[in-house]
């Protein structure tokens, strides 16, 4: 790196947060440099309308340094955490949300669980929630579905507070709404080190939540994309393939024993084009040829991607 690494970079995307914002920061600045962290706080303005990226100019940089970006329009959460995940420069990275219901008091626990533990990545937990009922519950099965689907046993995946390594930032792309599952993408980087930490959850102090119903529709398809790319992401012939194959041996099958049937046991009976399974054998056998099929595509755009071999190198000797 050109610049100077620091102990920390603290990672703040927003939209339409001017209230919150300058005591927020005076919180982060108050216990960073009480822990004499040599931090960077990076702010990333998602389109805001209103006054926030004037806020942030004002913010007096008293022994902490500011970083921001702003975006033409609101581009989303993913977008805003992975511009400041690519101008991050601290050894321990830590994202939270702008709202102040993420605790800055939590920094140094959590810096010193990747830093002294050996974390790669600490999730925030809420367990005490100052949230509607109408938000808690559908969390919990959000919650209960993603430790089903990826295997981390995390409480609360969408806790907009979370450490990370500075390696672990660099080596993943966020998109869409992945920033739910940084740690899924970390785990499927290499980055199997996971922890978890309660961490305190306060009520809203200014304006209102940015989050609409949409987020438990595109949650779990999110999640399933996350799941399968890390899984066959490579390796898309594995799944398709391997599906392919198995419908259409299925279909075959049922079709042997259609013709057996036809032939030698009930010789003279109904039509095999007559009969309910002729159409069952036909069907399977056409999604298996298309379930293979699309594998093989798939597994042709791969090896002509800019990225089929971009892997995550931890050290070299002699090289």
């Amino acid at each position: 790196m050109s610049e100077i690494q620091k102990d920390l970079s603290v990672v703040i995307p927003l939209f339409n947060e001017e209230e919150s914002l300058p005591e927020l920061f005076e919180w982060i600045s108050r216990v960073v440099l009480h822990h004499q962290l040599d931090t960077e706080v990076i702010f990333i303005d998602d389109g805001s309308t209103d006054n926030s990226w004037q806020v942030i100019q004002g913010l007096e940089q008293k022994g902490v340094t500011v970083k921001a970006v702003q975006f033409q329009r609101n581009y989303g959460k993913s977008a805003a955490m992975h511009t400041g995940f690519e101008a991050a420069t601290g050894k321990v990275v830590i994202t939270m949300d702008a709202d102040m219901q993420d605790s800055p008091d939590e920094i140094k626990d959590l810096y010193d669980m990747v830093m002294v533990e050996g974390f790669d990545v600490v999730s925030g937990w809420k367990k005490k929630r100052h949230d509607p009922i109408s938000k808690t519950i559908p969390t919990k099965l959000y919650n209960w579905a993603a430790r089903r689907i990826t295997g981390i046993h995390l409480h609360d995946f969408n806790c907009g507070l979370k450490a990370y390594k500075l390696t672990v930032v660099k080596s993943i792309e966020l998109y869409g709404d992945m920033h739910r599952y940084v740690p899924a993408l970390a785990k499927y980087a290499g980055f199997h080190k996971i922890g978890e930490k309660v961490v305190q959850h306060q009520a809203r102090k200014f304006g209102v939540t940015k989050f609409g119903l949409n987020r438990f529709l595109n949650g779990p398809l999110d999640l399933m994309t996350v799941a399968f790319m890390g899984k066959f992401g490579k390796k898309p012939m594995h799944f398709f393939g391997a599906l392919g194959l198995l419908m259409f041996f299925i279909g075959f099958l049922l079709a042997i024993y259609l013709g057996i049937d036809k032939l030698f046991i009930h010789e003279g009976g109904r039509l095999i084009a007559e009969r309910t399974e002729f159409y069952l054998a036909l069907v399977s056998m056409i999604l298996g040829v298309q379930f293979f099929m699309t594998g093989f595509l798939a597994e042709i755009i791969g090896r002509n991607s800019s990225n089929r071999n971009n892997y995550l190198i931890l050290q070299k000797i002699g090289l």
